[in-house]
């Protein structure tokens, strides 16, 4: 006899050291991921070991307290367990069920803890009677649980259902040999021992089920790699449309703004022709062979305006040689009165400009201002210090406000808005009236024409 509950006492520290084991992995696993399943796995694999292994050391009215009231706790954490295993709170009637077990086997651990403090009713027959009733129960409560896991289509429930199976089995031999030989019974031989049956169902209950633990973080572990790989696929799609759409808006701009250029360009044209035959016509019938003349320098002028209608824009250089002739076309219509003064530095001839910009600014000076051979127009091509082009003229307001068609001046600053630089600076400085205009490095050249900017609203005439 000392023999088999020697036996006994050795699969006991089996089945205690194998829980041990399984608790600590479950334990680590909760401190890495804070899973609640896995905190309330612990509690669960706690639970058995604990009644097990320690409810010998406890009196004997203590252990029949702590008797009758595991089972509706263990009932409680066993469903906890399978609402959050199988993620039931997605299924509401279910749900009601499990919650309504719940309560019930809280009733029932709350109930016996009333009779064994509290009365006396736990001495008599009856007591017994009820206690069997909540066995039952359990045991179709556990049942109950056993046919929604084994109606789950998927792997993962089959852990469980392998499990709960065998957890239920041992339960039913279990509560049969105890309700036959009593709670107590341990000394029965081991394939006949209550507990004995009870503990192999629960450990292999415990082992099914931390397979199942690990198959569900596998799973999720999956889930999270083709999350994270949509994600990612989703950010490059993303990020393709943006960059396409940045492509389709940058292309948009530079449309935009060649449009642009060639409309302020246009402008120049009918503009430049409109006082050039203004100037012929008064030529006609003043001087005929300095009409003549003038037709021959104003077509060398024109051949250039055509050529630089179709770019954006051109060398210092080229703008100089252009505004020279132009000067010999105000030469031949004013003589004397007017006197250009061109002083660039060398090192700037190769700098760029928008093209017809000093023609625009000499025609607007002789448009706004008297040109007579006692009162010499001068007007100054120069560099500043700063590397700057200043075009300026001596300030002598015609006596009569000349109509203006309005795209001089403005026509000049539009463009330079359009380059993405810094606007022409207008001022008039002790009676000379001046434009300063930024220079572009011949680098800079190939980088305005998709920029786009506001223009700055400036007219055609100088201040009154």
């Amino acid at each position: 006899m000392n023999q088999i509950s020697l036996t006994y006492q050795q699969w006991l520290l089996l089945f205690e050291g194998a829980s041990a084991v399984i608790l600590a992995a479950n334990f680590i696993q909760w401190v890495v991921s804070r899973d609640r399943i896995y905190a309330l796995y612990s509690g669960y694999i706690l639970l058995w070991s604990g009644f097990f292994g320690f409810v010998q050391l406890l009196s004997p009215f203590l252990t029949r307290v702590v008797a009758s009231v595991f089972l509706p706790v263990f009932s409680i954490l066993f469903v906890e367990l399978a609402v959050v295993f199988l993620n039931l709170k997605a299924q509401p009637r279910q749900m009601r069920w499990f919650r309504a077990g719940q309560w019930a086997m809280i009733g029932v651990a709350a109930l016996e803890l009333y009779f064994y403090f509290f009365t006396s009713f736990w001495q008599t027959p009856w007591h017994e009677y009820q206690l069997n009733v909540s066995r039952i129960i359990t045991l179709l409560l556990t049942a109950y649980v056993f046919v929604v896991y084994a109606r789950a289509p998927n792997r993962l429930a089959s852990f469980f259902i392998a499990g709960t199976g065998l957890l239920l089995l041992g339960e039913m031999v279990g509560v049969a040999l105890v309700l036959r030989y009593g709670i107590g019974a341990t000394t029965l031989p081991m394939p006949y021992n209550g507990q004995f049956l009870m503990q192999v169902a629960i450990l292999c209950d415990i082992v099914s089920v931390s397979l199942g633990l690990s198959y569900r973080q596998r799973q999720q572990a999956v889930q999270r790699v083709l999350v994270e790989q949509e994600l990612d696929r989703e950010r490059e799609q993303r990020l393709r449309q943006q960059l396409e759409a940045d492509l389709t808006l940058q292309q948009l701009k530079q449309q935009h703004t060649d449009a642009q250029m060639k409309a302020l360009q246009s402008q120049v044209n009918p503009h430049f022709l409109f006082n050039s035959l203004n100037t012929l016509s008064s030529l006609i019938d003043e001087n005929p062979p300095q009409a003549i003349t003038y037709v021959d320098e104003l077509s060398s002028v024109y051949r250039y305006l055509l050529r630089a209608s179709d770019r954006e824009l051109t060398p210092l250089s080229v703008e100089l040689s252009f505004i020279q002739s132009y000067f010999h076309l105000l030469k031949t219509r004013y003589d004397s009165s007017i006197c250009p003064e061109i002083d660039v530095a060398e090192e700037h001839t190769n700098a760029l400009v928008p093209p017809l910009t000093l023609q625009l600014l000499v025609e607007n000076a002789v448009k706004h201002n008297r040109a007579l051979p006692e009162e010499p127009l001068t007007i100054r091509i120069r560099t500043t210090a700063m590397g700057q082009l200043a075009v300026e003229n001596n300030i002598q307001r015609r006596n009569v406000r000349v109509e203006s068609n309005g795209v001089g001046l403005a026509n000049i600053a539009d463009k330079y808005c359009l380059l993405n630089q810094p606007a022409p600076l207008i001022e008039e400085v002790e009676g000379w009236f001046r434009v300063t205009l930024p220079l572009l490095k011949p680098l800079d050249a190939a980088a305005p024409s998709h920029l786009v900017g506001q223009a700055s609203g400036v007219v055609d005439k100088q201040p009154q």
